[in-house]
Order: C-alpha cells, then structure tokens, then sequence
C-alpha cells in the first residue's frame, strides 16, 4: 500500500538547547521512499547521523526560541504478514552480530526480572507460537491507558501496574522475548489506522532469520507501519530528544493511504 506520513512538532524552547530529532521514515526493503522532505524552522544548521543498525537517521539541530519541525514522506509499504506461530527461533550462536545485542537486559526492558515467568508461562512452546503467546497474554492483561505511565516507567513497572501506553506494550514484549532468549529491538514508527494518530511504538522479533513485526497492543495493522528507527528500548527510538528544557505548543501526526496520484484513498484513513 502507498502511505503519506506527516508530522508536527512545534514547542518553545526559551533557553538555547540541542535537539535530536528521530521524525524520518528510513527507506529499506519493506518500505520503499518515493518522496520525503523535512524542514525546520527556529533551529540552526543541521547535522544527521546513520540511526541504530543503519535504519533511517537522526538530525542534531541547536533550538531557540519558537521551533518547528515539518516532516512529509511518501512510502511503498510491501510487507507479507504471516503467522509467526510456525516460524522458527535462530539458535543464539548463528545470530547476526548486529543481533545479538538484543538478547540482553536494557535500561527499560529488565528482561533478566522476568526469566521465571517467562519459563512458567511460555516454556512449554517451540518459536514464534511461544512469541505469540507472549503477545497475546499482553493484550489480555495488560490495558492501553493514557497517562497511565511517564517516561521514567519500565517494563517491570508497567508487568505490575497492568496498563500502559504503547511504549509500554513494545517494552514488555521486548523483555519477555529476550528472557526467552530470543532477540527484540524495539520501533517506532507511523502507523496507518492508529487511532488517536500518533507516533507509534511496537517490536521487532528476530524469528527464522530476520526481523519480524510485532504489535502487542493490536492498536494498528503491522502491514501498515512505516519504521522511523529501532534500538534496545525508548531511550533510542524517540522522535525528539531535547538536551535542555521545551514547552509543548502543537503536535500533529497523520498517515494516510493514497493512490499512485497522491490522492487519499476513498473510505480509508
């Protein structure tokens, strides 16, 4: 499917102040770029740098005063959604090298608190049906809730309180998935049919020898998403990160399905 991707982001920021933003859908296999383009406004010259595992990029701007951030992006979606319950787990000595980091414990993702549970639980299935398992028992038990949690809320903190927001659904999907020895990097992407529009964030489980997309919260299509960046948890996938202090004045994200000519897709959101 052709998606449009759009974003805003405008705050006040009163102190000069260094910003990194992550708002770029990256270009790769699944998602083939036809056309993109960001501007800012309020912010000096800007700098990028490749993304975690060469996926999309970051861009350093310095910020003062009133800053405007404008992304627009046109995308190929082509990915096959198939059941994952079948798909095999890659034996920890053939990984990748870029892969095996997501076998541990991150700041946001203690995935070493959750081995017991995770053997109790799941241990009695092969794979990616144990994978499944582990996504479904998170939309069962687990409430999307906004403001249910803040920045500083880990996946441990979510497994007790029982609600979250979409970060942390993809954190205790990462962290079940890792103390099952099997990798997960977390994503953050835009999502067609997510409802409200927003950043979205899901996992990417290495299954039968590559990444694999998975939603825990069910909250939109994984044939729809357009991957912006990956990395161990939140801290590496933020849209924005600011090194200073800022006020939030408007956001805005959409993604749109359009025809060949650009135009929305009647019906469709």
């Amino acid at each position: 499917m052709r998606l449009r991707v759009e974003a805003n982001l405008t705050y006040q920021i009163d102190d000069p102040a260094d910003v990194l933003l992550a708002i770029e859908a990256a270009p790769m296999e699944e998602q083939r770029l036809i056309d993109d383009g960001l501007t800012v406004r309020g912010g000096g010259p800007l700098r990028t740098v490749p993304g975690d595992d060469g996926i999309g990029r970051r861009t350093w701007v310095p910020a003062h005063g009133r800053f405007e951030a404008d992304y627009r992006g046109t995308f190929v979606v082509e990915r096959t959604v198939a059941p994952i319950a079948g798909l095999g787990v890659t034996p920890r000595n053939e990984l990748p090298a870029h892969v095996i980091p997501y076998l541990w414990p991150s700041r946001f993702c203690e995935a070493d608190r959750f081995v017991a549970f995770v053997v109790r639980e799941f241990g009695h299935l092969p794979g990616g049906a144990r994978v499944q398992a582990m996504a479904d028992w998170i939309r069962a038990n687990i409430a999307y809730r906004i403001g249910a949690s803040h920045e500083k809320t880990s996946a441990v903190d979510t497994f007790v309180a029982r609600e979250g927001v979409c970060r942390d659904f993809a954190h205790v999907m990462a962290a079940f998935t890792r103390a099952a020895g099997i990798p997960a990097r977390l994503v953050s992407a835009y999502a067609w049919q997510l409802d409200p529009p927003d950043f979205h964030a899901v996992v990417d489980v290495w299954l039968d020898g590559r990444w694999r997309l998975i939603d825990a919260s069910g909250l939109a299509p994984t044939e729809g998403l357009v991957r912006i960046a990956v990395g161990r948890d939140a801290t590496d996938i933020s849209f924005m990160t600011i090194f200073g202090y800022a006020q939030l004045v408007h956001q805005q994200v959409r993604v749109t399905r359009v025809d060949e000519a650009g135009e929305p897709v009647r019906g469709e959101a």
